[in-house]
């Protein structure tokens, strides 16, 4: 059938390009042809049974680390984190998701060196054209997520460091352990729930659980995995963000990596009710430090002469220790540097770094006030985004 067709091409497509190299070009760089629009709710509950016969055709196999080294976690001096903020400022997305993991590793492991405890890790698990398939579920982005988070997991392990990936509770994690067949899927590395019902309690019938059941209450406690030197954070949605945080503030010392969870997402739904206050925001994610952040946006504009629509897409861009980038894609997987900011910029600033990009080739006429404020409306910024007393400056 033609749609089995282009599937087996994407695919075939995107296996090259998990283990393909391109070097810079002198325009610009090849950027990974990948991005974050579309891209489906991450829980494993929404769409749990869609295709499952078919979901492991999505995932990308495990990437090897054979030239990796496998020494012990190096202590980055000052002068080492300098250079490596000098070239993480130039530093440029990866052209595979080889290349990806490694970038993830480094940037991770010069964080945590450094003493960051809460890191975030945000990319695109899947390339867009895999993401635009009807028939493509949060289930087939979860699954994803969990094989690049046992691959980014596999460097900590090696130095000999137990790594366990967090799903959000038992079931989720029960179904994550019947894709790898184990709970265990490379030494040192676990998969296990945020919340675990006490081991020791053998009981059939549990009433407080019912209770709680009822009232819209978890099951099980947030308790810290004995042994575990470096915690990953999967598929958490904003109702999970709390028991991240009680982890947290059970064990300080261990660092935490909240791996693709669309925290930008998650920050917008405080608030709402039902879900966790907006005070979680400036109590707790605001230290989370985005040690890697990939994230690509499309627009239009209209104007009034031919072709009337311009369409158009940029990518912001961070690697820790380096500053955010304000990519425009200029075609051929290529894209030029707008600025970079110590400050990780709104997603209305970064569109309007890309429009007056734009304004200053020719590409789109440039506007009046009135006009720009119609187009843009009274506010471009989410809540989280704003100047507030308890904000923090860290992303």
């Amino acid at each position: 059938k033609p749609g089995s067709m282009l599937r087996a091409i994407l695919l075939t497509t995107w296996t090259t390009l998990l283990y393909s190299y391109s070097g810079s070009s002198t325009d610009g760089f090849t950027a990974i042809p990948i991005n974050s629009a579309g891209t489906a709710r991450h829980s494993c509950t929404v769409g749990r049974n869609h295709r499952r016969d078919q979901a492991s055709q999505l995932i990308p196999p495990p990437l090897s680390l054979s030239m990796v080294d496998k020494t012990a976690e190096r202590v980055v001096s000052d002068e080492d984190f300098a250079s490596i903020k000098t070239s993480a400022n130039t530093a440029s997305p990866p052209a595979s998701f080889y290349q990806l993991n490694l970038a993830c590793q480094e940037a991770a492991t010069t964080a945590i060196s450094r003493g960051e405890r809460l890191l975030e890790i945000e990319f695109p698990p899947l390339p867009s054209e895999v993401l635009e398939m009807d028939d493509v579920s949060a289930y087939d982005v979860a699954k994803a997520n969990l094989r690049l988070a046992v691959d980014f997991a596999k460097i900590f392990a090696q130095r000999g460091e137990k790594v366990s990936i967090l799903l959000p509770d038992e079931a989720e994690r029960n179904i994550a352990v019947e894709n790898f067949g184990t709970d265990t899927p490379y030494p040192g590395i676990g998969i296990e729930s945020l919340r675990r019902s006490d081991p020791d309690d053998d009981r059939v019938f549990k009433p407080e659980q019912i209770f709680l059941s009822l009232l819209g209450g978890k099951k099980g406690d947030v308790t810290p995995i004995e042994g575990t030197d470096l915690y990953i954070i999967l598929v958490a949605s904003a109702q999970e963000l709390p028991d991240v945080e009680e982890l947290h503030l059970c064990n300080p010392d261990v660092p935490i990596v909240m791996f693709n969870l669309k925290l930008d997402t998650l920050r917008g739904d405080l608030g709402v009710p039902a879900f966790p206050p907006k005070d979680l925001q400036d109590r707790f994610l605001s230290r989370v430090r985005p040690v890697y952040y990939l994230r690509t946006r499309q627009y239009s504009r209209s104007k009034a002469t031919p072709p009337f629509v311009v369409n158009y897409q940029g990518c912001l861009f961070r690697k820790y220790p380096g500053q955010y980038q304000t990519l425009l894609d200029i075609g051929d997987g290529n894209f030029r540097r707008i600025l970079s900011s110590d400050l990780r910029p709104g997603l209305g600033e970064f569109k309007a770094q890309l429009v007056k990009a734009l304004q200053d080739k020719g590409v789109v006429e440039k506007e009046g006030d009135t006009l720009t404020f119609l187009r843009t409306g009274y506010k471009t910024s989410t809540w989280w985004e704003e100047e507030r007393e308890a904000a923090s400056d860290i992303f």
